[in-house]
Parts: structure tokens; C-alpha cells; sequence
């Protein structure tokens, strides 16, 4: 962590204010070790890419889009390129509307433009105050974010791990389901099933979200369309175009616009 990164935290944590706004920036692939907080989170770049990691899973988060961080949960943040970031502490007790798991959300053109305003408010809030309205407004939009399909789980078995980290590497990796059974020596039936139940996802489809994870980091940092596409084993660019809109709602450059 940076000099006074935990002071900053100690502070925060400490506040009595319903909601506070920190800005920081980050250089290119800076990586911001394990910590918590005391309060919820919003963590949300108005620049750059984020990969965050947690006990669950993996999570990639572009800009437009925002990770919740429930009080407590640990995690560490890879920036991928440049990373300005703008966080949102809230008191836990003014959140009950929302979820208690890790997850990745939609920020619209009003969050976004009222966390830049916050960023710029000292606490504490008068009464019926701009400052106040400003803290109002982004709690009623906290209750309404959209949760978007940006996470990675991680399962404990062992032999699904082993997958795991292996696609992780190599996210081009054709190998069949079958494949694997054979090199792991269980049935296949038995991976399928495994995967279903620690991840919620089928082998497939784990493959298919680690791809598009990676593709968003590639794209991020500037890689071409054509090149990532390839290079994550789709057979054109095409085909990983109708994967990515089939699965985010959109195209690759509508994406980060």
C-alpha cells in the first residue's frame, strides 16, 4: 500500500459521516494489497480498469461500471493501466436495501456525476445543505444499481482448481470437458456436477467467463479487437463479438464508451 494508505482508512472507518467520498489516483499496474473496511464501499474508476480479488472470486471492472465492497470482505485491486478512482464509504446501517455479496454494478450518468461531486465535500453535512442533498441523492441511487455479470467464482475442490488456474493461464485452452477427465482421472459427469455446485456455472460456461474477463483486460489496455479475439481462442473476431454482446448487452467499443 502507498504511505498513509492505512491513515487514510483508519479515518474513514472512524467517521461519523453517513457517506464519504475518497479520491485517489494510481499508476499503471499498481496493485493495492488485501485490506477491509469497516464501512461498505462503492469502488468506482472514472479511468482505467480494475481486476479485484476476494475470497469468492475475481471480478473485472471497467470504467461506467462499479464493484459494492460489503463491509468487512477483504480483497486487493490490480489496476490495469492508469486507474483514477473515486470510492464511496457508507455507513452500513443506511444500506439495508441492498446486497450483502460482492458484485459488480452499472454506475449511470447521475451516480457518476454526483460521485464527482461528493468527491470534492468535507463532512460534517448541515442539515438540509447542498452537501446533504448531494449524500441523499446518491443513496436513493445506490438502491437502484443493476448488477452486472462481471464475476469470476472460485471453487474450492482441489481438482476444479486445478482447471481453474490452468484456464486462468491459458484462457485459449481448448480441452474438452472429456479431456480433462481423462487427465485428472475422474469421470466427466462427476466435473460437471462439481463445477455446478461450487461455482453455479457449468464448465462451459467458466471457460467462457474467464475468456470474456480477460478480453476486457486485454481491450482495456489497448489491444485490438482482432487480436484479442485470437489470441483467447475464438475461431474470429466475429464469433467473439456476438459471445461479448450476447453476454454484456453490447458490442466491444460500446462497452468502454
Amino acid at each position: 500500500m502507498r504511505p498513509n494508505f492505512e491513515q487514510r482508512l483508519a479515518t474513514i472507518d472512524a467517521s461519523a459521516a453517513p457517506m464519504l467520498c475518497m479520491a485517489t489516483d494510481y499508476a499503471r499496474d499498481e496493485r493495492i494489497a488485501r485490506h477491509a473496511h469497516r464501512k461498505h464501499q462503492l469502488v468506482y474508476a472514472v479511468r482505467g480498469v480494475m481486476v479485484v480479488q476476494a475470497l469468492a472470486g475475481q471480478w473485472v471492472v471497467p470504467p461506467t461500471r462499479a464493484i459494492w465492497m460489503p463491509a468487512g470482505t477483504m480483497h486487493s485491486i490490480r489496476c490495469i493501466g492508469a486507474v483514477h478512482m473515486r470510492s464511496l464509504f457508507v455507513q452500513p446501517e443506511l444500506t439495508r436495501a441492498l446486497p450483502a455479496d460482492l458484485q459488480v454494478v452499472s454506475v449511470s450518468p447521475l451516480l457518476r456525476e454526483l460521485i464527482q461531486a461528493a468527491s470534492a465535500l468535507e463532512p460534517p453535512y448541515a442539515p438540509n445543505s447542498r452537501a446533504a442533498r448531494i449524500v441523499g441523492l446518491i443513496l436513493d441511487e445506490l438502491r437502484a444499481l443493476p448488477v452486472l455479470p462481471l464475476h469470476l467464482p472460485k471453487p474450492r475442490d482441489p481438482r476444479l482448481r486445478k482447471i481453474c488456474e490452468h484456464l486462468d493461464k491459458h484462457p485459449d485452452d481448448d480441452s474438452t470437458l472429456e479431456d480433462w477427465a481423462v487427465h485428472l482421472r475422474i469421470a466427466a459427469k462427476t466435473i460437471q456436477r462439481a463445477f455446478h455446485k461450487e461455482t453455479g456455472m457449468t464448465f462451459g460456461q467458466w471457460r467462457q467467463q474467464i475468456r470474456l474477463l480477460r478480453a476486457l483486460e486485454r481491450l482495456a489496455s489497448g489491444e485490438k479487437v482482432v487480436d484479442v479475439a485470437l489470441q483467447l481462442g475464438y475461431e474470429s473476431p466475429s464469433a467473439f463479438a456476438t459471445m461479448f454482446k450476447r453476454q454484456f448487452g453490447c458490442s466491444p467499443s460500446q462497452f468502454f464508451e
